[in-house]
């Protein structure tokens, strides 16, 4: 099952829509404009379980670092340390006016910054985009971001050291658009084993990034008991592609992918012991 299911991972990108166009604007309401209709949902799943692992997850009496790869907007690191849910973003980004970008962001920090949650972790965000992290960061749904595109350079000497300290990773939707090797660029940088926690649409192998996280003594775990919804398809073509790659792969759509949407499954990789005391499906049993 995993060999086809790594065959399977190309074809499944292949038949997704392309919408490059909304993270290279200078700010996100394209972004929020373009995936509400879609119901893109996959940051508020996000939401619930990063905020319950980083309960469990070792941390300094400083706070937690958590860096999130692929972080476009910031939306991951929005949601996770405000009191803020993504709807409240859906709605703020088809209410605001013409505004330029640079009001919106000054608007924005101000926005932000009087929900920010007590204890909130310190946040990094990479990304290829670096206008969509450059907003991120002038807004204040990053606390520092970097433009960087770790699967074919090595990140700069600031990018290593921003995440040095990190405690957890964080992905939502860009494994199979990133591989392994992002991966171990950014695992080298970290001087202790963090948390790895990562989304995957269900069909996009994860065995490369899995032995990677491996090699600096993470075990994976992939939570069995449920998956988590990303969007609903946006169109018949891509939905009858996408059921395609997946039932050629073996991987039954029924209740899942046949109801409309893509769905993702959540990979938690952690040192051995800690998986030991307190399995993955244990952890988010609630």
């Amino acid at each position: 099952m995993v060999a086809r299911e790594a065959e399977s991972s190309g074809h499944l990108l292949a038949g997704k829509a392309s919408f490059d166009h909304i993270y290279e604007q200078h700010d996100p309401r394209a972004y929020f404009g373009t995936l509400r209709p879609l119901e893109y949902q996959i940051p508020h799943h996000a939401q619930q379980v990063f905020r319950r692992l980083l309960e469990f997850c070792p941390k300094p009496a400083t706070g937690a670092t958590v860096t999130d790869l692929c972080c476009s907007y910031g939306v991951n690191t929005a949601l996770l340390r405000h009191d803020l849910v993504l709807n409240d973003l859906y709605v703020r980004y088809a209410e605001v006016d013409s505004s330029s970008a640079q009001d919106l962001a000054a608007r924005d920090h101000t926005f932000f910054r009087s929900r920010r949650r007590p204890k909130a972790p310190r946040t990094v965000g990479i990304d290829r985009s670096a206008r969509a992290v450059a907003y991120a960061q002038r807004a204040g749904m990053l606390d520092v971001g970097f433009g960087e595109d770790l699967e074919h350079a090595e990140p700069s000497a600031g990018l290593r050291e921003a995440v040095a300290e990190t405690n957890m990773v964080t992905v939502t939707g860009g494994v199979g658009y990133i591989t392994h090797l992002t991966f171990r660029r950014l695992l080298d940088c970290v001087r202790r084993p963090p948390w790895v926690a990562a989304f995957v649409l269900r069909g996009v192998s994860y065995r490369a990034i899995a032995e990677v996280l491996g090699r600096h003594g993470l075990v994976t775990e992939k939570l069995s008991s449920r998956t988590f919804r990303q969007r609903r398809f946006a169109s018949a073509e891509e939905a009858r592609a996408t059921v395609h790659a997946l039932t050629s792969a073996g991987i039954p759509v029924r209740d899942k992918e046949s109801t409309g949407y893509f769905h993702t499954d959540l990979y938690l990789s952690r040192p051995a012991g800690e998986v030991a005391e307190r399995p993955v499906e244990r952890l988010l049993a609630d």
